[in-house]
């Protein structure tokens, strides 16, 4: 596996691990009719505003992640390949990079998500209701969770 910046040629890759994924995340958390695509809300959601790592498996994008200096903001891992290693391998490259004190918002529901971050040392400091980022016409929960390094 390889952890790498982002490419512009990864686009097609990032999005099928993305709507596959999000599937999985919304329907977890009883959204599922709240689902669009990557191509749809990616811009809006401010994608290109984080800086993105790939993981890549056998040359094809198996996940990707997405952080700002305060917030890891996207973390999806092809649901082919769930339970080998890729989100905590992205995860670990997230707060290597970003080398301060991150946050993040995990759907309630999202067990597998909320697992991953806790084990990583991420701490739930609040939980919020709001409207679903990306698709503001449902109501959501998330977690709020804060990591120290």
């Amino acid at each position: 596996m390889l952890i790498r910046p982002y490419q512009t040629s990864d686009w097609q890759g990032i999005c099928l691990v993305h709507d596959a994924a999000r599937k999985f995340e919304l329907e977890a958390s009883g959204l599922a009719d709240a689902f669009l695509t990557l191509e749809e809300t990616g811009e809006e959601e401010g994608l290109f505003d984080a800086t993105l790592l790939v993981a890549e498996v056998d040359g094809e994008v198996a996940g990707f992640a997405g952080f700002t200096d305060e917030e890891v903001t996207w973390v999806y891992v092809d649901p082919a390949r769930y339970r080998q290693g890729i989100g905590r391998a992205l995860l670990d490259a997230v707060l290597h990079a970003a080398g301060k004190p991150l946050s993040l918002d995990v759907l309630v529901g999202n067990t597998a998500a909320l697992s991953l971050y806790q084990s990583a040392g991420f701490k739930i400091i609040d939980t919020i209701s709001g409207k679903l980022a990306g698709n503001e016409q449902f109501a959501a929960t998330a977690h709020v969770l804060h990591y120290s390094n």
